[in-house]
């Protein structure tokens, strides 16, 4: 077995999938500081760029007949402004720019995450983590400003049997504070198994025999990918908009 190993790393058939999310600085170097310009720091500055392109240039005409860019920033906006108005409430609408925010940048970041020799940023838990935390902090200034003490609502269940309360109580607080974890986890867990599903079977077309295999399962993946990129853009979005509806009518 360990000739075999080492006869395959020879061959050139060892490869690693999970290199492709290594964070490094973009002007060389080894040592990363909280200043260093790096390529995920690239790549979201490149994200907003695209949004800004897209909501700002691309649609500043305000042509009777939209050009492309105009209708798909139109279709999202449309798109985004219904979500909040069906998942929250119309009182949710003064949220609206910075749900839309949420939603373009990630969505924009899965996409260019697609094109080759491009860097991922929402497969990283340090960007999916920030991203989630703010709507946590959100929600949570959002229900106690709004209701008060009667936030805490939320946490008792006054359609069970009393004896059960105070247990539920405990069970719905719990699962509040692991609400910012599995926001960010989904994210980012999904767009990075895609990817490194993609990197393994390019890996195996370098052999002669199952590289025509490889090929169909590498396009097929990727256009899974390609709908993952916007599905998991809109589950985030969505469970921010739950979010925000339990800290405007937090009783149960």
């Amino acid at each position: 077995m360990a000739s075999e190993a080492h006869g395959a790393e020879e061959g050139g058939l060892v490869f690693h999938p999970m290199d492709q999310f290594i964070i490094k600085p973009l002007f060389g170097g080894d040592t990363i500081a909280w200043y260093t310009v790096t390529n995920a720091t690239l790549w979201m500055a490149l994200s907003v760029v695209a949004v800004i392109v897209l909501m700002v240039l691309g649609t500043r005409s305000r042509a009777i007949v939209p050009s492309r860019s105009q209708s798909i920033g139109e279709l999202a906006y449309g798109f985004i402004y219904k979500m909040v108005e069906d998942v929250a409430g119309k009182d949710a609408i003064k949220f609206f720019p910075y749900i839309m925010t949420l939603f373009m940048f990630i969505v924009m970041a899965n996409f260019l995450g697609l094109l080759p020799m491009s860097f991922t940023t929402t497969s990283h838990f340090a960007v999916t983590v920030v991203l989630a935390l703010m709507v946590f902090l959100t929600v949570t200034i959002v229900g106690f400003v709004k209701n008060g003490v009667g936030f805490l609502g939320l946490f008792w269940v006054s359609s069970a049997p009393l004896a059960l309360r105070p247990i539920l109580a405990i069970i719905e607080l719990i699962s509040y504070f692991v609400r910012p974890v599995s926001h960010s986890i989904r994210l980012a867990g999904n767009v990075m198994a895609g990817h490194a599903v993609i990197k393994v079977f390019a890996g195996f077309a370098a052999i002669a025999v199952v590289s025509p295999v490889s090929v169909v399962a590498i396009t097929a993946m990727y256009g899974l990918e390609v709908l993952v990129a916007f599905i998991q853009a809109y589950v985030f979005t969505i469970l921010t908009c739950v979010y925000l509806k339990d800290a405007l009518h937090p009783s149960h």
